[in-house]
């Protein structure tokens, strides 16, 4: 009765709260903050391109090289988008939410290692790395999210994709507030 229509309620909302802060709100912050330390990344790729090369990079190869990683994201979006139906397929929707993490760890470790080893390309690697990791989580979620959810409740519980990614554009914009 009303007791196992609450719990039925609470697990859902865990879930959606779940997959969306190990998924799409990650996907948010991602797009947005990556505008915060543009400065600093452009210092970053002129300070490495100096010692390995012994030269300066002109603005354009800055320019370049910055558009890369800011690019990247959306290219692993697309890989991990196409990807998201064969690993739910093959794995099932939790396991396939689950795995979509380990590109997002990996992006996280070549970005924040990055300065230590002196590489601008690890950036561009770990973005794309976390641009999987998005694309996937963009998909797994809803299908996820859609298929735990009771008939009359899959709408609502299908939006807490956007609404999570919309908060993490928030969060990534007010991170990068000065």
């Amino acid at each position: 009765g009303f007791i196992s229509c609450k719990k039925m309620s609470w697990n859902l909302f865990l879930l959606a709260f779940v997959l969306g802060m190990t998924g799409t709100f990650h996907y948010g912050l991602q797009v947005s903050i990556i505008n915060s330390p543009a400065e600093y990344i452009q210092n970053f790729i002129h300070e490495t391109w100096l010692k390995r090369y012994g030269s300066s990079p002109s603005a354009e190869m800055i320019t370049l090289m910055w558009s890369l990683i800011v690019s990247i994201y959306s290219i692993g979006g697309l890989l991990g988008s196409s990807c998201a139906g064969f690993l739910c397929v093959r794995f099932g929707r939790k396991k396939a939410m689950l795995l979509s993490n380990i590109p997002a760890l990996l992006g996280a470790a070549l970005m924040g290692l990055s300065r230590l080893c002196g590489s601008f390309e690890m950036i561009i690697a770990g973005r794309l790395f976390s641009g999987v990791c998005g694309g996937l989580t963009q998909n797994v979620h809803i299908m996820y999210a859609g298929e735990c959810a009771p008939r009359k409740l899959r709408g609502l519980i299908a939006i807490t994709a956007s609404t999570f990614s919309a908060l993490g554009k928030f969060v990534g914009f007010a991170l990068g507030l000065r």
